[in-house]
C-alpha cells in the first residue's frame, strides 16, 4: 500500500512539474501568441489564409526592395564607335615621289598614339584637326583619306583603335581576373565580360551580379543570368561590374529539421519552400497548426485600415493541416530577416510527462522487486 502511495505521489509531482515547465526545444504556439488580445501588446497575430493572402501580398516588403532590377539590351553591331580618350594609330601609304608625308625610299609613315580629344578630334599633319568622335573606325579612316586628298592625292590610310575608358568596362571584384577590359565592339555582353575576366569566383555563395551605370545600379542573381538568355544584356563603355554574395537570409528556430541562419538560395522563397529548405518539421515534436513567421515593419508602413500591418511586429500563423491554408502558404513570401518558427505540439509535452511517469514507475518496480 505504501508503495502504491509513493507511486501516486511521484506521478502527481511529475504532472505538476509538467504543467509548469517541461524540457523541450521549442515554444508552444499559445505561449507565443497568448498576449495578442492585450491592447498594449507590441505585436499583432495574422493568420495566413486564402481569404487574406491577396491582401497580405500587397503589404510592404521588408529586408530589401522586393525584387532585383535588371535592364534590357538588344544585340549591338559588330563594330565600335570612337570615343574621347581612345588612342588611334595611323599608317598612311603614299607612293608619290616627293611626298609631303613619307621620306625618300619609304612609301609609308606611321603616326602612333593619337589620343582622341574631348571634342572627338585628332591632329593629322597638313590637314589639322579631323573630327572622328562617334564614327566607326572604318568611317574615320575614310574621312581621313578624303581630307588628305587635297595634299596627298591617292593616299591610303590604315587605322587601328585602342579603346580608352569610354570604350572599356571594369570587372571590379568577384572575378577570377578582375580588371578593366576594352570592348572589341558594341555587341560585348555581360557574359562576354564574365568569360574574359576569368569567370565568377567559386568561393562566392549565391553570387549576385551588379552593373553600375550612370549612377544607377542593376542586379541579377548569377543563376538567373546563366539560365535566362534574354538577361545576357549588352554592356556600355564605362560600365562597372561587381559580383558579390547575395547576403539575404532568414532565421529558423523551433521544431524544424534544423535550426539555422538560412541564406536565400533563390530570388524569392515562399513559406512552404522555407520549410522544405529546413528539412520539414520534426515528426515527433512539431505542431503542424503552429507555424509562425515573425516580422518587423517600419513605422511608416503601419496601417489601421487593413491595407498594411497594424503594428510594427507581426506574427503570421500557418496551419499545415488545412489544404486551403497550405495553398495560401505557397503564395506567402518569406522576407529577409524573417524568423520562421515551428512551435512544439502540446501532445509532445504530454508524451514527455508520460515518459517521465513511465521512468518513475519503472524505478519503483525495480525497487519493489
Amino acid at each position: 500500500m505504501r508503495l502504491f502511495l509513493n507511486r501516486c505521489l511521484a506521478i502527481g509531482l511529475i504532472l505538476a512539474l509538467g504543467a509548469c515547465t517541461l524540457p523541450r526545444g521549442a515554444a508552444i504556439q499559445s505561449e507565443v501568441v497568448r498576449s495578442q488580445d492585450d491592447a498594449a501588446a507590441s505585436f499583432s497575430v495574422v493568420p495566413v489564409t486564402p481569404a487574406n493572402i491577396g491582401q497580405l501580398r500587397t503589404w510592404p516588403v521588408t529586408g530589401w526592395v522586393g525584387h532585383y532590377h535588371w535592364f534590357s539590351g538588344t544585340r549591338g553591331p559588330k563594330s565600335n564607335l570612337i570615343r574621347p580618350g581612345d588612342v588611334i594609330d595611323l599608317v598612311i601609304w603614299d607612293n608619290q615621289d616627293g611626298s609631303l608625308l613619307t621620306s625618300p625610299g619609304n612609301n609609308n609613315v606611321t603616326l602612333s598614339g593619337l589620343r582622341v580629344s574631348p571634342t572627338g578630334t585628332i591632329f593629322v599633319p597638313y590637314i589639322d584637326e579631323v573630327a572622328i568622335g562617334g564614327s566607326t573606325p572604318e568611317a574615320a579612316r575614310a574621312r581621313i583619306e578624303d581630307q588628305l586628298e587635297a595634299v596627298v592625292p591617292a593616299a591610303q590610310v590604315q587605322l587601328t583603335l585602342q579603346s580608352g575608358p569610354d570604350n572599356s568596362v571594369s570587372a571590379v571584384r568577384g572575378f577570377g581576373a578582375p580588371g578593366t577590359y576594352p570592348m572589341p565592339n558594341r555587341d560585348f555582353s555581360i557574359l562576354n565580360l564574365i568569360s574574359t575576366a576569368g569567370g565568377i569566383n567559386d568561393s562566392l555563395e549565391n553570387p549576385l551580379v551588379r552593373v553600375i551605370r550612370d549612377d544607377r545600379s542593376y542586379e541579377i542573381r548569377a543563376d538567373t543570368l546563366f539560365s535566362r538568355p534574354s538577361a545576357n544584356v549588352v554592356l556600355r563603355g564605362g560600365d562597372s561590374v561587381i559580383v558579390e554574395e547575395d547576403d539575404r537570409y532568414f532565421v529558423a528556430l523551433g521544431a524544424t529539421g534544423s535550426e539555422a541562419v538560412v541564406p536565400f538560395g533563390q530570388e524569392h522563397i515562399t513559406a512552404i519552400e522555407a520549410l522544405a529548405l529546413l528539412g520539414g518539421l520534426n515528426d515527433t515534436r512539431a505542431n503542424p497548426k503552429g507555424i509562425l513567421i515573425l516580422r518587423d515593419y517600419p513605422q511608416k508602413a503601419l496601417r489601421s485600415d487593413g491595407s498594411g500591418p497594424p503594428k510594427a511586429q507581426v506574427v503570421f500563423t500557418i496551419d499545415l493541416t488545412s489544404a486551403e491554408d497550405i495553398f495560401a502558404a505557397r503564395k506567402f513570401q518569406i522576407n529577409p530577416n524573417d524568423l520562421v518558427m515551428a512551435t512544439e505540439s502540446p501532445v509532445g509535452s504530454v508524451r514527455t510527462v508520460f515518459g517521465l511517469v513511465g521512468s518513475i514507475v519503472g524505478v519503483s518496480n525495480a525497487v519493489s522487486d
